[in-house]
């Protein structure tokens, strides 16, 4: 059987799956196990299949064409290198999701809201992948969108989730309706919707700069780049926390793969000016995302701003690509290219495992508001250690996965001197330094994230009485915790598995990495840079032991319980305490007046008075407030004023149509 038939027999099964969550919908315990152990099974054998498929790297590509669809088209599915590589990223985080919410789906108030349109979502994202006709991938686009919508509005009784549903539909649809204009322009009059014919035809450039710029806005608004992110920090919140998780560690990344599969493979070579597009976007996402996170106490809504700032790092890393391959520099583009993908690949590791986390937390808790946790370190110390090696994964702090990742981007940069644009030569050092301004914020995020979570004392009833969550739930977060170590270790595995996709996108690879001496990687040169994960993953181990050792042997063994020391407040009240806000002021000082027009309101009582003194924190989103709120203001006008179209006479509905006839002629006359 054909590579790619097995695929589309995975996805039958994830359809078929669904359509049984609905007649078992009433059963709840029976529902939850079979419809999540059905979905994971499924997701096993899809990944499984591309992973083969890509680690025989066999050259070309297995295609099915099925008699639906356009009557002269019919669908057309295709599986490639780069398409086996999303597939896995895919399945995986699929099969992890279904093993957690055999688990967390227990607790959930109603799964019949959830469990015919998780398989279904998965199915979705597993065809826009392996989609190779315009018609088809929009329609599996539309249908991964509206699976994903029915999962935010799971829970639309709660407050704001039916606005995070409808604004989701809006920037849904209207990503929907820039990547139809990209893929007609792509067609061209003939009206070739397949990518095989979009492939061979050429385009002029001012053609490719105008499908450039949809697809940043069509895929750009489903991945989360700013400014249309604005969906994102309200979507993921109100899901399920698995769900959630599928959102941003796995969705965002098929909306990556649209960008990468039309940019670089379909419209042909790239001239550089379209990389600096690309470049400013991202780094301008990377910076804003983490900012905004870092002024969040909502864990969740902090874990959905810390996407956008890994998809701007991914977007840079692909501006990158896209300036070194115009300028015919393979190497460096193919080093580019590859860091890209593999921060893709670790993305959906630590941001599914920190989701899974934040679920666990809001299943023992109740509460997402970080002021009101602490101390969960004592209560779920399985969850606590999992969840930290997330946040130092995502900190990019060796010897995780993270570390890899983002110093193979910055490798990319400093190979910007070569590049002959002095407008690249400028911008590509710049866009580095806003790179190593988010990740320095980032490790300050998950610092606050971690510390406020999970360390000193609990704040609230329900952090004080949290429990450990249920084993599924720990051994999903364990196999991605293990899976973000593995990658970091042994980086030149991952990379050496990700070079027959850039041979096919580039026709280039980076030298192969997985024979060199003590597992270490050297993207360029010797000369130039090299990274042994296993040798820093050692240095650590030993150096820890050899100072725990020492403390140990030369310490007083004397036991003494003395009261923290409170900062000068000797106040034991856990509200003493550092605040989410109070960690991050200093930062919200520095950037946001300009960035969020940020405010602090003081109200301190006179002496004597008996009344608490509070703060205030007031900040704005200037996007939404400047771009969104105005175009929905426009709208509203707009709709009032159509209205009166309803009501018309017969002979005003005639005048209507015979002027809007003419209209239509006269438009016509003039085109031709």
């Amino acid at each position: 059987m054909a590579a790619v038939a097995v695929q589309l027999w995975c996805v039958a099964a994830l359809l078929g799956t669904a359509v049984v969550a609905v007649a078992l919908s009433r059963s709840r315990q029976l529902a939850t196990t079979l419809i999540y152990g059905a979905t994971m099974l499924a997701c096993a054998v899809a990944m499984i299949g591309a992973g083969r498929w890509l680690l025989d790297h066999p050259g070309g590509a297995s295609e099915l064409t099925l008699p639906i669809g356009l009557p002269w088209l019919g669908a057309h599915f295709r599986l490639d290198a780069l398409a086996a590589f999303f597939l896995v990223v895919v399945n995986l985080g699929g099969a992890a999701a279904s093993l957690y919410g055999v688990g967390y789906g227990r607790h959930e108030h109603a799964p019949h809201r959830v469990l015919p349109f998780f398989p279904a979502f998965l199915a979705g994202m597993n065809l826009v992948v392996l989609a190779d006709d315009a018609f088809s991938y929009l329609l599996c686009w539309e249908f991964m969108s509206l699976a994903s919508w029915a999962l935010v509005m799971a829970h639309h009784r709660e407050s704001g989730n039916t606005r995070a549903g409808y604004v989701y539909l809006v920037m849904a649809s209207f990503g929907t309706l820039a990547l139809l204009l990209a893929f007609g322009f792509l067609a061209g009059p003939a009206g070739d919707y397949g990518f095989a014919a979009i492939r061979a035809a050429a385009h002029s450039p001012s053609a490719a700069t105008l499908v450039l710029i949809l697809m940043l806005l069509g895929a750009g608004s489903k991945a989360g780049l700013v400014p249309l992110h604005v969906w994102l920090p309200l979507a993921h919140p109100a899901a399920p926390s698995h769900v959630s998780a599928l959102m941003s560690g796995v969705m965002t990344k098929v909306a990556i793969y649209g960008f990468i599969r039309v940019v670089f493979d379909l419209l042909g070579p790239p001239d550089w000016s379209s990389s600096g597009i690309v470049l400013v976007l991202g780094g301008a996402t990377a910076v804003m995302g983490i900012l905004y996170a870092l002024m969040e106490k909502d864990l969740k809504r902090l874990l959905a701003y810390s996407t956008i700032e890994n998809v701007g790092i991914i977007f840079v890393s692909l501006g990158l690509a896209l300036a070194f391959q115009a300028n015919g520099q393979a190497l460096p583009a193919s080093l580019a290219f590859t860091a890209a993908l593999f921060h893709v690949l670790n993305h959906s590791f630590f941001k599914t495992l920190l989701f899974f986390g934040a679920g666990a937390v809001l299943t023992a808790t109740g509460e997402r508001d970080m002021d009101k946790l602490g101390g969960l370190i004592h209560r779920m110390p399985v969850t606590s250690v999992v969840f930290l090696v997330g946040c130092v994964a995502i900190s990019a702090l060796p010897p995780f996965n993270g570390f890899v990742s983002e110093w193979l981007i910055f490798q990319a940069v400093l190979q910007s001197p070569s590049l002959p644009q002095w407008g690249l030569k400028i911008m590509v050092p710049a866009i580095g330094a806003l790179l190593a301004l988010a990740a320095a914020l980032a490790a300050a995020c998950f610092v606050k994230a971690y510390g406020i979570s999970f360390l000193s004392r609990p704040r609230s009833a329900a952090a004080e009485t949290a429990h450990e969550v249920d084993g599924f739930s720990l051994a999903a977060m364990a196999i991605l915790a293990a899976l973000c170590l593995l990658a970091g270790v042994l980086p030149g595995v991952v990379i050496d598995a990700l070079s027959p996709i850039a041979v096919e996108i580039l026709g280039h690879r980076l030298a192969p990495q997985s024979g060199l001496a003590w597992l270490s990687i050297v993207p360029i040169a010797e000369s130039k840079g090299s990274y042994n994960g296993l040798l820093v993953l050692v240095f650590i181990a030993v150096s820890a032991s050899l100072l725990f050792g020492a403390i140990y042997a030369y310490a007083s063994h004397a036991v003494r319980r003395v009261p923290a020391w409170g900062c000068g407040f000797t106040d034991p009240a856990p509200a003493a305490q550092y605040s989410a806000a109070g960690f991050a002021q200093p930062i919200r000082r520095v950037f946001g007046t300009l960035l969020f027009h940020a405010s602090d309101h003081v109200t301190m009582p006179a002496p004597g008075d008996i009344a608490p003194a509070r703060l205030r924190i007031e900040l704005h989103d200037l996007v939404w407030e400047r771009v969104y709120a105005p175009l929905v203001g426009a709208v509203g006008y707009t709709a009032n004023r159509l209205d009166r179209l309803q009501l018309l006479t017969i002979r005003g509905y005639l005048s209507l149509v015979f002027a809007t006839l003419v209209t239509l002629l006269l438009v016509l006359a003039i085109w031709s």
